[in-house]
Order: C-alpha cells, then structure tokens, then sequence
C-alpha cells in the first residue's frame, strides 16, 4: 500500500503544485488548508509523512508539530518561506526530520520527501528488530554472533511482504525454528502456521498431505481432508525437506503458488488460499536442478528471499548461550533440579564441532539430565562424543560409561587420484560398515549416525537405483 502524505499549505495553487511534484512517486496525498483542519486530517488518517507550511492562518505551523503525538509520531518536512537559523532548530527538536525554503525545485522536493519515507522505514525495522531481538534471541532463534544477527536482520527485512523464503542449512542448525520466526515477525502472526515435512510423508499421500482429498478419493480416503494448503490460509506454509519432494508433485505446487489456487485429490472444485510460503532444504538445490531432481522454474519461483543457516561450528560464540537455554528448558520438561554447568563443561562444549549441529547438542543435554540427578553438571557427567569431530581438549576426560562403537579407520586415504571415488560411493561405503557393525540393525546405525532412520532407508534405496 503505498504511503499517504499530508500537505499542510494554506496557499492553494501551492498545495496543487506540491500534489503534481510527486504525482510520479505513486504516493496517495491530502490537503489541509489551515491548522484545524491539518490536526483534524492527522487524528483520522495517520499520515506517515506531513509537509507542514509554518505560516498558517489559524496557528503556527510549529505548533502543530508540538502536538503530534510521540508514539505514533509521523516524519515531518517543514516548508517556510522565512526561514531562520532558530526556526529551523526548533523544528528539528520538535521532531521534524528535514527543513526546506521556498520556493521548492520539483526534483529537490521529491528527493527530500524520499528521503523522509526511507528514514521512517528504518525507524520502523529498528524497533521490530529491538521489540524481539533481546538477550540474544529472536523468537525461538538463540545467538548473538554476528552470522545470526544477519539472519535475525533478513527476517525482520522480509517479514512486511509475502515473498517466499528459503532456508537451507545443514540438519539440525534450527530451520524450522527460523521457519516459525519467520512467521512471528510477519503481520500473519495470529493466523496458522503449518509444518509439513516432504521427506516423511510417503511419495504417494503427499499430494493429499498438501492439498488434501475429498472422502472415497482412494483406497483409505475415509472422510474428507483439508489439507496442509487449506489449514494455511491466511498464515505460512512452511515446506521442510522440499528437494524430496516428488517431480511430478513439483509442478502442482507450481501452479498453486503461481495462482493462489488448487484442487482437492478427487475434486473438480478450485480453492482459492492466501498463503505466504516458507521453504527448507539441507540440500544445495541448485546441485539438485542440475541433476534433474528439482525443477529449475520451481527453484526460482520460491528462491526469493534467501536465508541460509550457519552450521554451529561456525558460530562457536553461540554455543553456551544455546546450552544453557536448552538445559533450563530440558530440566523443566524432565522435572530435573538443574542450577547451572561449570567453567569446564562450557570450554568443552565450546570447543566441539558438533557436526549433528544443535539437535546434537540438545541430544547431549538431555542424555546429561536424564542419566544425573545433580544441580551442577560437571565434565564427567558428558557423554564421549565422536572424537574424529573432537577438538583436541586438555584434561578432558570423558565419562567411560557411555562409549560409542567404535569403528575402524578406513583405509588409508587416497594419495592418487585414481584412488579416488565419488563421494555418494564413500559415503555409502562407511554407512555399510555401521550397519554390518550393528548386526543391520538400522534404527541403531541411525541412532549412532545421528540421523533419523528413514534417511538410511532413503540412502539404501537410492543406492539400489543407481547400481
């Protein structure tokens, strides 16, 4: 909507030449011809910027600017032909934010009033970003390094429009959590916001997932169903995992997000939604359109306002901050007597990769307060953590009751390039030795891979494929 601009001068041909000095501006302007009137105007509408003509028939143009109320305080240019060095002190005390002399060139009036519209913008992200910023969080974001307040900045940035956002990021660094901030920070904060994870819903009810189905539309369609679109409305979609999603599914969501409009499974009706779209991946999708996965006109259309999630390791300084958060709230969910962790517990923390990023850390957290009852946790209370990712650490001694199994090195590392393979082929290679370690027991291989099971069904079936 574009910005109102109320012009307060009492000589008409004047206010008339000031309206067709920004008519190519797009601005949406009002004319008040003496200062009851200006008042009665700014009480009523509240413009977000006035150009206020000092000498007024009824009042000084000044006193005016007195009485605008502070909270709600409007960006002010003020216009005289008498201008004084005093005067224009005055007025800036008041609030008034430029000052200009009559007569007005046309291109230094619309500059001026530009300007006075950017610095009200300003003024207005700076308090949001203060409002939910606090203490090193935004919302249920935690961090203060300087990589998550540039986020924190792209959220506030982008939470007045509807365009698309899309967050990739390595697992478990929070995108769902920027997701939901996302959200937060937008003016659809009071409506839906609706979690959908393309990787764990089966290739063939994800459709019905997204758009929902109408009852008998297939084998277990036993009542009608909404839909993740339809629950949205008037919220945020939020798409995690997206690259998984099937091809053939992507081109549906396309036009849904071209047109606003999309059909039930078993319908012939076309629903209409207001829905803002919020998408993830810990995927690099531009190596995913190069491979045929995802398309390449689906990829642009949601890659608009991108956010990409720094992994812990590199935001070292956020770790204990992150920590004692997630220890305050893991003691209350398990009813822990938790008071606090010591000096060495946080040098430990700080100096681990935490390739698993803050799931593993909160994965730690509450292994710790689940397997110890004390108030203060101290270093031999920590579980052994994967030392090929273990920052050499002195004294460090970890609790020899929880031990990983070990597995052993691979071979030496290739030292010529014909003893190289393709990274799909190493990868695959280490994770069926963790299975064959495991007795093929993949929950377990999972659990010591730090990923969810599926993502191994999901590796093993693609291995099959491209054998």
């Amino acid at each position: 909507m574009p910005p109102t601009i109320l012009i307060v001068e009492d000589t008409q041909s004047l206010a008339m030449l000031y309206q067709s000095y920004l008519v190519p501006t797009g601005v949406n302007t009002l004319v008040a011809n003496d200062g009851a009137s200006a008042l009665a105007i700014i009480d009523k509408i509240k413009p977000d910027l006035i150009v206020l003509d000092v000498m007024l028939p009824d009042m000084n143009g000044l006193d005016i600017l007195a009485k605008l109320a502070p909270d709600n305080f409007p960006q002010v240019v003020v216009l005289t032909g008498h201008a004084t060095k005093e005067m224009a002190i005055q007025a800036i005390k008041l609030g008034a934010s430029d000052f200009l002399e009559k007569p007005v060139e046309a291109e230094r009036f619309r500059i001026t009033i530009n300007n006075a519209l950017k610095i009200k913008d300003l003024k207005q992200t700076v308090t949001k970003y203060k409002n939910t910023y606090e203490n090193g969080r935004y919302f249920d974001l935690i961090g203060s390094s300087k990589q998550m307040q540039s986020v924190y900045q792209i959220i506030s940035s982008a939470s007045v429009s509807k365009a698309t956002v899309f967050i990739t990021g390595e697992s478990g660094t929070g995108k769902e959590l920027c997701a939901r901030a996302v959200h937060q920070a937008s003016n659809r904060a009071d409506k839906p916001f609706v979690a959908l994870n393309c990787a764990a819903i089966p290739k063939d009810l994800i459709e019905s997932e997204i758009f929902g189905h109408l009852k008998g539309a297939f084998t277990g369609a036993i009542a009608n169903r909404l839909g993740a679109a339809g629950q949205a409305d008037g919220g945020t979609l939020f798409l995690d995992e997206l690259c998984e999603m099937d091809v053939n599914l992507q081109s549906k969501l396309l036009r849904f997000i071209q047109t606003g409009t999309y059909q039930q499974v078993g319908s012939e009706k076309v629903v209409n939604v207001d829905v803002r779209f919020v998408c993830a991946t810990n995927r690099d999708p531009l190596v995913e359109v190069e491979a045929g996965r995802f398309r390449e006109d689906l990829y642009y259309r949601l890659h608009v306002i991108p956010i990409e999630l720094p992994p812990l390791r590199e935001r070292s300084t956020d770790i204990i901050e992150i920590a004692e958060a997630l220890f305050i709230k893991i003691a209350r969910e398990e009813q822990h007597p938790y008071k606090g962790i010591t000096e060495d517990v946080k040098r430990l923390l700080a100096q681990y990769d935490w390739p698993g990023n803050v799931r593993q850390l909160e994965n730690v957290i509450r292994n710790i307060l689940v397997l110890n009852a004390q108030e203060w946790i101290d270093v031999n209370m920590l579980p052994s953590l994967p030392q090929s990712s273990q920052k050499e650490i002195p004294n460090y001694k970890p609790n020899e009751s929880f031990t990983h199994t070990k597995i052993q090195e691979f071979e030496e590392l290739p030292q010529i390039e014909s003893d190289i393979k393709a990274l799909w082929l190493a990868e695959k290679d280490y994770i069926e030795r963790v299975i064959k370690i495991c007795s093929t027991n993949i929950p377990k291989a999972a659990a010591l891979l730090e990923v969810s099971p599926s993502t191994l069904y999901r590796k093993i079936k693609s291995w099959e494929e491209n054998l």
